[in-house]
């Protein structure tokens, strides 16, 4: 189909909330999302939403690697041992509700933010529900990084991006530079046990 345009942090409509989607079952909607798909993988990211390429819907699309899945840093933490691939999922008009309090701080990058990341603290366990393009329900629990990348592409249709929930702004920068500074404090943590 078509590879679209990914908008930049900057730009108006990643500050809009996003209007829900009248009809999954729409044609135009099955169209905007093949060119979705065609830009997310373009792109080389997890997950897109509709704001994020210039249509303020309430729709994102996302997948869950099986390589992500099975993270070091979310293995180590115990935040997905029972993880698994999640095959490129649609999600319209998604709603996320938190189970219980547990939060974990992860490097997030972006899309609409090339080349940089920042640690942003989310639940750790989540269940969403949304309709899926043939009309259908979805309802699902997630855990760890798949619950992370949910809670992303969903802040985008809100109007907010990882930016806006970054606790420490010294945790944000430019993905080389960080980089430099994460293995350097993973060296440290390391002789220091």
């Amino acid at each position: 189909m078509a590879i679209l345009k990914i908008a930049r942090m900057g730009h108006p409509i990643l500050g809009m909330k996003s209007i829900p989607v009248a009809d999954p079952q729409a044609p135009e909607i099955g169209y905007f999302v093949e060119d979705m798909i065609d830009t997310l993988a373009d792109a080389g990211g997890v997950g897109l939403a509709a704001p994020q390429v210039h249509v303020p819907i309430r729709l994102v699309i996302f997948k869950v690697p099986a390589a992500r899945a099975a993270a070091e840093r979310y293995r180590d933490a115990g935040l997905d041992e029972d993880s698994e691939e999640i095959p490129l999922t649609v999600l319209i008009n998604p709603v996320i509700e938190a189970i219980g309090n547990e939060t974990h701080a992860a490097y997030e990058g972006c899309l609409s933010i090339p080349e940089m990341m920042g640690e942003v603290h989310r639940p750790v366990h989540i269940r969403y529900s949304g309709l899926g393009l043939d009309g259908e329900p979805i309802e699902r629990e997630a855990k760890g990084f798949h619950a992370r990348v949910v809670q992303h592409e969903c802040d985008h249709l809100d109007g907010i991006l990882y930016p806006q929930r970054i606790s420490d702004m010294r945790t944000f920068g430019y993905n080389e530079e960080l980089k430099k500074s994460i293995v350097a404090n993973d060296d440290d943590n390391e002789e220091a046990t």
